[in-house]
């Protein structure tokens, strides 16, 4: 897509301040002539910039070059062990290995401050003439230092676009941070579009910067309560704004086929708002056959990461109702495929359309002579204790060793099948970033930590009315799946937030900003094999390592880039 490119090049040129020569002869003067002058405070040029962060943001979450990427923020924690890992995500489950040079954190590091550079040569460009742009890249930047604080802790502050280069930024303390992270959000709220009213659906609006605010408020209230009341308010400003209705019925695209109203949201296709996706906040629209804001670059991994390699078996071939084709990067823990769904049957969530946990061979014309062993997994032919004949139709029958990557229960909200590309590199497929469910979780959460148990109770019990629906209307027990006051902890809302959000929100991120990283990851629940379990973990794990290029290049006497402890250099 080379007009992503294009709009690249200019908010590099914008952010380094590059667009005119002067000599000492007046007329050896440039005068650019083009609208995209860069540091020109036009519409086109402010246009393309703010697209640009958007750009960037399909750089971040859509990388390729190390496969495993998205899995460092999921692996190895309560809800997901290691599956056929591509090596990147590897010290984030064998915590011995992680270091500063790890990949995915000088990745991450590096796109945050992109984001901020980027996002500062606008505030900059545009000063108090377009509070509109202002707003969207100050969400921008608070996301990124939201993202920075929760990981890295005391990080260096830059609001000023950086136009050389620079070798003395100093770590500055996370409370001076969040004051920038909070003055962006206040202001976003107040200048960003309602929600149907920016310049196409996936662009930032009010809704989404007080989602980001929420989020953000939590974490900040940890040191500072008063923000749990700012957390609660801005969530109950999208809550009572009454634009948004959680899916409790079937829509869209595939009527025709078997699923749910849970399932429906997360197909191609259904997935904005203006495809019927009432619960969609923020979509990001990520497709090659569609003019679409932002776009896409390279080749996003989200499904080989999360999806098993079923694709091995001699019975299988690739399928849309299956999603596509998968990897098998991560798979879900015993904690997420059993303890956290227990005396919970019916939960829509856990249907076998949301996490499949059985499929059937669907080759055509398959027949094949399998063994099985005395516990009924699948042996090669006459090396078990009986044979049996397979074919098309028939339930799967794994292997022993299947589950760590072939076969394992999975969640679908990232499946995606394009017919011509049945090799699947990339995921062609819109991403659900922010949605209402959330917006309920991250309001319970506020609550309890204000001492407001029933409000907590009431907002988890939306989710749940959603989640039982179909099996109280079945069995006519309207009560089936309520929660009261008295189960509401921290605890229990992030088992919520695994059943209603796991594969869309980065956990990591999440267990961090709420204190229990360490204690999450005991829940784990898997036993076996020894090379896939989290080992080494120390308490200064919770915070990552500041990438060495960072600290080499950050080598000015007196004010070099101070490693967080734990890390060696």
């Amino acid at each position: 897509m080379k007009r992503y490119r294009y709009i690249k090049l200019f908010v590099v040129l914008a952010a380094l301040g590059v667009g005119t020569v002067s000599c000492s002869d007046s007329f050896l003067d440039e005068k650019p002539y083009s609208n995209y002058d860069a540091g020109a405070n036009d519409p086109t040029t402010v246009e393309n910039q703010l697209l640009g962060l958007h750009y960037i943001y399909a750089e971040l979450w859509g990388m390729s070059s190390q496969q495993g990427f998205l899995s460092c923020w999921q692996i190895g924690m309560d809800i997901t062990s290691a599956g056929a890992t591509q090596g990147v995500e590897n010290p984030f489950y064998q915590y011995a290995d992680l270091n500063s040079e790890n990949a995915g954190v000088s990745f991450l590091w590096q796109k945050s401050y992109e984001f901020i550079n980027n996002a500062n040569g606008i505030i900059k460009s545009v000063g108090e003439s377009n509070p509109a742009a202002a707003a969207e890249a100050r969400f921008f930047r608070a996301y990124a230092y939201n993202t920075l604080v929760t990981l890295w802790g005391d990080v260096p502050l830059l609001t000023e676009p950086i136009t050389v280069p620079t070798f003395d930024n100093k770590r500055v303390a996370v409370a001076t941070i969040d004051a920038v992270i909070d003055e962006d959000l206040t202001f976003a709220v107040a200048n960003l579009p309602d929600v149907g009213s920016a310049a196409a659906e996936s662009r930032i609006n009010k809704d989404m910067a007080r989602q980001l605010a929420a989020e953000a408020y939590l974490r900040i209230g940890m040191r500072d309560n008063s923000f749990f009341k700012k957390a609660e308010d801005m969530t109950s400003a999208i809550i009572d704004g009454a634009k948004y209705k959680l899916i409790e019925a079937r829509y869209g695209k595939y009527l025709a086929e078997g699923g749910d109203y849970y399932r429906d949201m997360f197909r191609q296709g259904n997935m904005r708002r203006s495809e019927g996706n009432t619960e969609a906040i923020w979509t990001f629209e990520l497709e090659f056959n569609r003019e679409v804001n932002g776009g896409t670059i390279d080749n996003p991994q989200h499904r080989r990461v999360w999806q098993p390699a079923y694709h091995k078996w001699d019975g299988m071939v690739n399928a849309d109702s299956l999603g596509g084709r998968g990897n098998g990067r991560l798979r879900l823990s015993n904690f997420m495929k059993y303890t956290v769904w227990k005396g919970l049957g019916g939960d829509i969530r856990n249907s076998n359309y949301n996490i499949r946990r059985t499929t059937n061979y669907n080759r055509p014309n398959f027949s094949a002579t399998i063994g099985l062993d005395a516990d009924g997994y699948r042996v090669a032919e006459n090396a078990g204790v009986r044979n049996i004949t397979i074919k098309t139709g028939d339930k799967v029958i794994p292997f022993r060793t299947d589950s760590l990557e072939v076969w394992y229960p999975f969640p679908t909200k990232w499946g995606g099948y394009d017919p011509i590309d049945d090799f699947g590199y990339a995921l062609v497929k819109d991403w659900p970033v922010m949605r209402f469910g959330e917006t309920y979780l991250l309001r319970a959460e506020a609550r309890l930590r204000q001492g407001n148990t029933a409000g907590a109770a009431a907002d988890i019990n939306v989710l749940r009315d959603r989640a039982f629906k179909t099996i109280r209307q079945a069995n006519g027990n309207a009560n089936l799946g309520k929660v009261s006051a008295s189960d509401m902890t921290v605890d229990f809302i992030l088992d919520e937030r695994a059943r209603e959000l796991v594969a869309e929100e980065n956990r990591r991120m999440t267990l961090v900003r709420t204190g229990k990283l360490k204690e999450r990851i005991a829940r784990n629940g898997d036993a076996s094999p020894t090379n896939k379990i989290t080992s080494g973990f120390q308490d200064y794990h919770v915070l990552l390592p500041i990438p060495l290029s960072e600290i080499q290049l950050n080598n000015k006497e007196g004010e070099s880039l101070v490693q967080n402890p734990g890390y060696s250099k």
